[in-house]
């Protein structure tokens, strides 16, 4: 089964033909629950540490006590300077 056909559309490359710092992770996330976890990481480097942030997230979510605060705030660090240095990887040296 396809199941690309049924993934949402990146707005800013429909709307601007640019591709945005989360472009690729939903083909990178279905690459991994197939078990391709290389080729995951080649469609999009941050796709572990985003995983990573949603985990946090959730704890969060369900247990808003303090201890979840400072991972929460560093693997969001993380991940957001991942998916930039991704980013500029992708479109300036590949």
């Amino acid at each position: 089964m396809n199941l690309e056909k049924f993934m949402l559309p990146c707005l800013s490359k429909t709307l601007f033909g640019i591709e945005c710092l989360g472009c690729g992770f939903q083909r990178a996330l279905l690459l991994l629950f197939q078990g391709e976890f290389l080729a995951a990481f080649k469609m999009y480097p941050a796709i572990y540490t985003t995983l990573l942030f949603l985990g946090f997230v959730v704890f969060y979510y369900f247990d808003a006590s303090k201890k979840y605060k400072k991972p929460l705030y560093f693997f969001a660090i993380i991940n957001v300077v991942c998916m930039v240095i991704s980013y500029y990887y992708k479109h300036f040296y590949l």
